[in-house]
């Protein structure tokens, strides 16, 4: 039985890869592996320049990467550039989880997915973010819609990854595989507003 039968997904006719952003290994699990039982290959596409500080960032990619590789994916590394992350969320430091700085976040994360993506001849791409409970579904539907709307041909799929038995099996392979769970979003800002808590 398919761990995620009860989840539907919709892919254009013929789509057998995608690239599939990565914030870390535990959001991952449960989303790959439904893909993989969809027949869908993802190639692991780790761009996340708002992790901070950089012995977070390197945790968390390794996992990651252990994580492809357990399975045999292709996993891309992509630049770690915190400082430039840094000036592209100027002025909106202050804001709170899930305000304007989260969507300039996945904007930014989203574009460079994209961009990675036509690059590839990929025709569909997403993102584990939409199975974080610290995030906003809207948010990341959106900026991943302004992400895709930079590359015609190329289609972001909004996928809530929430449902159909993925948050339960989510915390399954996360004991199983004995990942890394983090107790925060990434960046120094959601760092501080969870210690505030």
């Amino acid at each position: 039985m398919k761990k995620c039968s009860k989840l539907k997904i919709e892919f254009p006719d013929g789509v057998a890869e995608i690239l599939l952003h990565a914030c870390c290994a535990p959001c991952s699990t449960a989303i790959v592996e439904c893909l993989l039982e969809n027949n869908i290959r993802p190639t692991l596409f780790y761009y996340n320049p708002n992790i901070f500080p950089d012995r977070e960032y390197e945790k968390r990619k390794a996992e990651c990467l252990r994580h492809a590789r357990m399975l045999g994916l292709d996993f891309i590394d992509a630049d770690y550039d915190h400082d430039k992350w840094l000036g592209e969320v100027r002025g909106l430091e202050g804001e709170p989880e899930r305000g304007a700085r989260c969507l300039k976040c996945f904007r930014v994360r989203l574009t460079a997915a994209a961009s990675y993506a036509d690059s590839r001849g990929f025709r569909v791409f997403a993102t584990t973010l939409a199975t974080s409970r610290w995030k906003s579904l809207e948010q990341i539907s959106e900026a991943g819609a302004y992400a895709a709307a930079h590359f015609p041909g190329l289609t972001f799929l909004a996928q809530n990854w929430r449902g159909g038995g993925l948050s339960e099996r989510r915390n399954e392979l996360v004991r199983l595989y004995d990942f890394y769970n983090q107790q925060y979003c990434g960046c120094e800002f959601s760092m501080n507003n969870k210690k505030n808590k």
